[in-house]
This record gives structure tokens, C-alpha cells and sequence, in this order.
């Protein structure tokens, strides 16, 4: 007979911590035998045969560690569930920065157009077309990424609100379209550290992750220096950085004529958010 211990002891047998694997044994029950913590907490028995399946998945988790998001097709992001498969990022909670101040931003100045670059599942352009009365286009040079974020936009009831398009960067972006802001979550990784990465970030699409120069800063330059051609003057740019990597990004900021450039840290006291102003 199998019972809900034995499946978090598959896990964290695996070298997960007991905290997660409660967690995750409760999202994988949610998905896949149909019962809410509220069944649970009321101690309502779960069909053998839909255990079995719920232990399937934790063997899955255990011997791969592919990441329990992936497994269950659904990752969570400021209060809403969203699609995610192998050809997109599982949204991180540090990410949430990013999309509060742009939010702050676009109601600040009453902005209405909005191009949000490297846009994966479309967690961004989603929630800030959800939190404000903008139009956001996102773009991703992956057709992957972007039937996925076409379909969270179907999900959120985003229409017309939230619209993606494949790009490479600026290059489906028309002469003449012009925005407010440029927010960003680009690739930042430098390959070097490929290696050092943990096993569950080695199922996430490489080409979101990593770059070919040695500072992680490669994503930063391009759409920093084609950006004016974009922007609104009054407008601004913001970018989701990794770990020291503010001063670097700031410096290119300055380069290409971005003014005002200011930091925001997370809970942990890093910097994580860098944004601009443009003046034409």
C-alpha cells in the first residue's frame, strides 16, 4: 500500500529537503491525483491507483532531478500558475522585482507601450499587462518559448493585451514602433560556470541561460545599444542582472546615453534590478 510518506521519503532520499519534498508531493497529488490541500488536511483517502501515479512522478524527480515544474507543466509567479515545458525558464521569485517596478514605472507616467525582450514563458509581459493598462509585446528568438506564452496569455485572458511575436532581439520590431519601456530577463550566465551549475538548471533551455563572453554580459550590450531606435524619449529601460554585475551593466548604461540609472536589491540584499531613463 502506498501512503503520502512513503512518496516524500522517495524524495527526500534523492537529497532534497524535507520542507520541498512535502511541497512538491502536495503539487504533484494536486496534479495528478486531483486532490487539494484541503483533502489532504481533512485526511480524504486517495485512490491507490492515482498514488501510483503520484509515485511514478517523485521517481522521476528523484533519479533526474528534473525540475518538479516541468514534471506537473505549471510553475507559479506572483499568484498565478503558469504554463512551462523544456523550452522555457521556470520563473524565479527574484523576477517578481523586475515586474513591481516596471509596474511602478508605468503608472507613475500613465505609459501604454511596452516591448519586453527574452520573454520565455511570458511571465513579465503577462503579469505587467495584467497589473497595468499597457500593451505588451513580448519577443523570444525561440518558437518554443513563444507558443508557450501565447498560450499563458490564453490562460490569463490577456488578449490584445499581451501579444508575442519571434525575434531575435530588434529584428521582427518594425521601423516606427516606439515604446515607453524595454524590460528585460536576459540570458546572463557567463559558459564558463555551465559546469558549476546545479543539476535541475541543466534542464532549462540553454539559450536562455547562458553567454559566450566572459562577464554574463553579452544580452545587456545588444539591447542596450540598439535601444534608442525603440524608445520613447522620457522612456526607460530595466533589466533583471546577476550577482555583480551592476556596475558593469551601469557602465554601458552611461555608455549609450541612459541617464538616471539606479539599482533596486532583493530580500537578500543583492542587486537585481538595474533600470534608465532616455532622453532623446
Amino acid at each position: 500500500m502506498i501512503t503520502i510518506p512513503d512518496i516524500v521519503k522517495i524524495l527526500t532520499g534523492a537529497g532534497i529537503e524535507q520542507n520541498e519534498a512535502n511541497i512538491e508531493v502536495r503539487l504533484l497529488i494536486e496534479k495528478f491525483a486531483g486532490y487539494g490541500l484541503q483533502d489532504i488536511i481533512m485526511g480524504k483517502k486517495i485512490e491507490q491507483e492515482k498514488l501510483k501515479v503520484v509515485e511514478e512522478k517523485a521517481k522521476l524527480r528523484a533519479t533526474t532531478r528534473q525540475p518538479i515544474q516541468y514534471i506537473i507543466g505549471e510553475a507559479d509567479f506572483m499568484g498565478e500558475k503558469f504554463i512551462v515545458d523544456s523550452n522555457v525558464l521556470i520563473p524565479r521569485d527574484e523576477t517578481e522585482f523586475l515586474v513591481r517596478k516596471t509596474v511602478e514605472i508605468i503608472k507613475k507616467n500613465n505609459f501604454k507601450n511596452v516591448l519586453d525582450i527574452c520573454t520565455g514563458a511570458g511571465c513579465i509581459a503577462c503579469m505587467v499587462a495584467k497589473l497595468t493598462d499597457a500593451v505588451v509585446i513580448g519577443s523570444d528568438i525561440s518558437t518554443g518559448a513563444i507558443q508557450v506564452a501565447f498560450k499563458n496569455m490564453e490562460r490569463m485572458n490577456l488578449f490584445n493585451r499581451a501579444l508575442f511575436r519571434k525575434s531575435d532581439i530588434y529584428s521582427m520590431i518594425r521601423e516606427g514602433e516606439k515604446f515607453d519601456i524595454i524590460v528585460s530577463n536576459p540570458p546572463y550566465i557567463p559558459s564558463k560556470l555551465k559546469s558549476s551549475i546545479q543539476k535541475e538548471v541543466s534542464f532549462e533551455p540553454e539559450i536562455a541561460l547562458y553567454t559566450k563572453d566572459e562577464k554574463g554580459l553579452e544580452f545587456y550590450e545588444k539591447i542596450i545599444r540598439g535601444a534608442s531606435r525603440f524608445l520613447n524619449s522620457g522612456g526607460y529601460i530595466l533589466f533583471e542582472i546577476g550577482l555583480g554585475q551592476s556596475a558593469d551593466i551601469g557602465n554601458i548604461l552611461d555608455k549609450y546615453g541612459f541617464r538616471n540609472i539606479q539599482v533596486v536589491k532583493d530580500l537578500a540584499n543583492i542587486d537585481r534590478v538595474i533600470f534608465a531613463k532616455f532622453i532623446r
